[in-house]
């Protein structure tokens, strides 16, 4: 780790960066890096005021903006350990997650009080808000009602008192946890990720090195940033490059999502699958359905002009002045992904995992392969535990300067990720290439077996079924033997067309007969059940499959 990691980095945005516009709310206000430095320095000494030493934990929850963070930066350079709480998470998950970690401060937005007790997490020095100036919500001490109101003028400042020599940065070495997250996985366990500083670094370094960002240029920060895939690539790349950050500040449906696009033009955008596939279901595919349409797509020459209107429109949609979209966080639909390399949409698919704070791989849009996942990136290795890794499917390990120290508190947890020799087990079962291109098959802990043995990977499944129309949402499970799948039908286009319950359940009995055309025999679907509702997802926007698993 160069110099001082992540911090030498936060240091040089602000001294470099002063009058630039690094925070915006969407629709609300914005702070200069010189605003930012401004209420780092009272943050710290908030901090000191009250005793909080360096590796202490400071738990922080709210969804993505401003005020949220300028806690993470202030915490993290002051040698704290920061504990991002997902606002989605219940009650009883906020307690336990304030009381495992030992946090001794806990940061706030209004709109979360209500599944707050400060009766249950009884070792905080405090509740503080961070809806815009800093608020007392509960405190245990006189000198953090002193302090909170000492730094409310900070954070109000114009930041013209800043001056970078105020910044004074603890020594931080490689090992010492800078994150305490909280994960929430489709198997439905928590667990506390150790990620010491030379993890976030080293995925800084790479995005520095391989990704293009310049000073001035725009970020829609939209997936939550108490996961790391959002909190790595939509703040704390950016801010390292002097670029301007608008939060979203509330939940990112895709109608919310495209006007920020339309307004804020980012130039590089970061998504999940299922927006991508929600915005090209809704205003790409009806355009591809229509009769004249489909009679251009089958003449030669005139075809590539409708591939190029779709694409425009496409690209407006995303604020037309991206230069890349980086999906990750699940997999793309195949035939979503076809047709946007067929039209030359620049997007590209990466992979990681919170444990690998989250990078393990990545190609940028023109060397991307397809269904790859990217390529493995830098200060990081990759092996398939498989005896060919090339052709066999097998779990996909990992290990370099990217992983985790371990799980807070949970040897067993620990000790069952690493193997002996010290790779990560990342769950995910795949094949590599020779240039160490990953393919990811699945989930390990969801693959089913065949009655003949046959390994069936039920994602594949689901992507043959969901790319077809009527479905918004499949999930496909073994039940007693026979594969089964559940489907949640999409209303839009059910209710457009007027179809009763018993015509939406014909459609869907269709579904499965044009499904298992496509699909091995082994593969074929015996069962088909109209599911009531969506899915219960994680941040991710990955299925719970736990919940759903007989």
């Amino acid at each position: 780790m160069e110099n001082n990691g992540y911090l030498s980095y936060i240091e040089t945005a602000l001294t470099e960066y002063g009058d630039l516009d690094a925070f915006s709310d969407f629709m609300g206000g914005t702070l200069n890096y010189n605003q930012i430095g401004e209420r780092i320095v009272g943050l710290h000494q908030l901090y000191k005021t009250i005793g909080i030493n360096k590796g202490d934990k400071v738990a922080l929850i709210g969804r993505n903006m401003t005020s949220w963070a300028v806690i993470y930066l202030g915490t993290i350079s002051y040698g704290a350990v920061i504990v991002p709480i997902l606002p989605d998470f219940n009650s009883n998950d906020i307690h336990h997650i304030v009381n495992h970690s030992e946090a001794k401060l806990l940061f706030s937005t209004d709109l979360l009080f209500d599944k707050l007790d400060e009766t249950k997490m009884t070792k905080l020095a405090g509740i503080i808000s961070i809806n815009q100036c800093l608020t007392l919500v509960d405190n245990h001490s006189c000198e953090l009602t002193k302090a909170v109101n000492n730094l409310q003028p900070l954070f109000k400042g114009d930041g013209q008192s800043f001056k970078p020599e105020q910044l004074q940065f603890p020594i931080i070495g490689s090992e010492e946890v800078m994150v305490l997250s909280y994960t929430s996985g489709t198997s439905g366990f928590s667990k506390g990720v150790l990620l010491p500083h030379r993890s976030i670094w080293s995925n800084i370094k790479y995005a520095q090195e391989h990704l293009i960002l310049k000073p001035r240029e725009r970020v829609v920060s939209f997936l939550p940033l108490a996961h790391a895939y959002g909190c790595l690539f939509e703040f704390l790349w950016p801010f390292t490059m002097g670029c301007h950050i608008t939060f979203l500040t509330r939940t990112p449906s895709p109608q919310i999502i495209t006007e920020a696009f339309r307004k804020v033009k980012p130039h590089i955008i970061l998504s999940v699958p299922l927006i991508l596939e929600k915005i090209f279901k809704k205003r790409v595919q009806p355009q591809l359905e229509e009769p004249k349409v489909k009679t251009l797509l089958k003449i030669s020459g005139l075809n590539k002009i409708v591939y190029n209107k779709v694409k425009k429109k496409l690209v407006d949609v995303c604020g037309g002045q991206f230069r890349e979209i980086i999906i990750g966080g699940a997999a793309l639909n195949k035939d979503v992904e076809l047709f946007l390399r067929k039209i030359e949409f620049p997007f590209t698919i990466g992979y990681g995992m919170t444990e690998c704070g989250p990078l393990i791989s990545y190609a940028p849009w023109t060397e991307s392969q397809k269904f790859s996942a990217g390529q493995l990136v830098d200060r990081m290795e990759v092996k398939i535990a498989s005896n060919d890794p090339y052709n066999e499917v097998g779990e996909i390990l990992v290990k370099g300067d990217n992983s985790l120290l371990g799980y807070y508190k949970n040897d067993e947890a620990t000790a069952e990720i690493f193997t002996e020799d010290g790779w990560i087990k990342t769950g995910d079962l795949g094949v590599i290439d020779e240039q160490n291109f990953i393919y990811i098959k699945g989930r390990s802990k969801n693959m089913l077996l065949g009655a003949s043995g046959q390994n069936i990977y039920p994602e594949e499944i689901e992507a043959t079924i969901t790319s077809m129309e009527y479905v918004q949402e499949c999930l496909v499970r073994d039940n007693d033997g026979k594969l089964e799948a559940l489907i949640y039908p999409d209303y839009e286009a059910t209710d457009a067309e007027k179809l009763s319950k018993q015509q939406i359940e014909d459609k869907l009995q269709g579904i499965k007969t044009a499904a298992n055309k496509l699909l091995p025999a082994y593969m074929n679907i015996q069962k088909v059940t109209l599911f009531p509702e969506e899915f219960e997802k994680t941040p991710k926007k990955s299925i719970k499959r736990y919940k759903y698993i007989k």
